[in-house]
């Protein structure tokens, strides 16, 4: 098995768990988008996106943290992408202290 056709297998995994596969959405045609858009998206303005500004992903640093095992099992249940969850609620809290530190 070659290299590529590895990578390509994983890339397909990946697209699967969440992950766009671009080379797909790029064949796709405007009505097939629109089609497969969830309906929230229904309707809005041409120049929606007009303003939209690229948010370039922060690179993440991994870390051991320990938290109660209640709050752990919480957060799973709520589904995949629980440890983003939990630093969004990170982040909120940095940035409400941070605002309280400034008045």
């Amino acid at each position: 098995m070659s290299a590529s056709s590895t990578k390509q297998r994983r890339r397909r995994r990946q697209a699967a768990v969440g992950r766009m596969d671009l080379t797909r959405v790029r064949r796709m045609s405007e009505r097939e988008i629109e089609a497969s858009s969830p309906p929230e998206l229904m309707g809005l303005p041409s120049d929606f996106w007009d303003e939209a500004v690229l948010v370039p992903p922060v690179i993440k640093q991994a870390i051991s943290l320990r938290v109660d095992p209640d709050v752990l099992e919480w957060f799973r249940a709520q589904g995949p992408r629980y440890q983003s969850r939990m630093n969004a609620v990170l982040r909120t809290y940095m940035t409400q202290m941070r605002r309280r530190v400034r008045r």
